[in-house]
């Protein structure tokens, strides 16, 4: 951690870190967008691989998962050499900081440990450009996902 950087990325091992996550993921999917509970955690998540982003004092300050396999290949167009990154989330106080490209980055890490040829994800609009200075570019027409409309984007990894 460099000493400009007021928080470390790591995966999430153990139940206190999956519980940070989730926590994340409520604050902003459920409390600011009005994501209903029931439909923002779902069977994927005991198989994800968490990424999460923590304050050096321990306050969790963002979040992300891959899926990858064949359980989610819908996700990708069957293509089981692409992951699926989703549930990319981080908290009001700790946006502009660059958390969410270094927990994007994090899960593109994964994604190539899992030998992984490229990451899919569904991008809420207004993040479009988010995504595309990261790399991703986007395909197919806008679609809605919980009410909020969304367009596939991917980015092929360098190995």
């Amino acid at each position: 951690m460099s000493g400009t950087r007021a928080y470390v990325i790591r995966v999430a091992e153990d139940p206190a870190d999956r519980e940070a996550c989730f926590a994340v993921r409520k604050e902003v999917f459920v409390g600011e967008q009005g994501v209903p509970e029931d439909i923002e955690y779902d069977a994927h998540d005991a198989g994800a691989v968490h990424v999460l982003a923590v304050r050096e004092d321990g306050v969790p300050l963002g979040t992300g998962r891959l899926l990858y396999g064949a359980e989610v290949a819908a996700k990708t167009g069957g293509d089981l050499s692409v992951g699926s990154l989703g549930r990319l989330a981080v908290t009001r106080e700790a946006r502009g900081l660059g958390v969410g490209a270094a927990l994007v980055r994090a899960v593109e890490d994964a994604a190539r440990a899992r030998g992984l040829a490229a990451v899919d994800l569904h991008a809420q609009t207004h993040a479009l450009g988010f995504y595309e200075r990261l790399g991703y570019e986007a395909y197919g027409p806008e679609f809605p996902d919980a009410g909020i409309p969304h367009r596939a984007m991917r980015r092929f990894l360098q190995r």
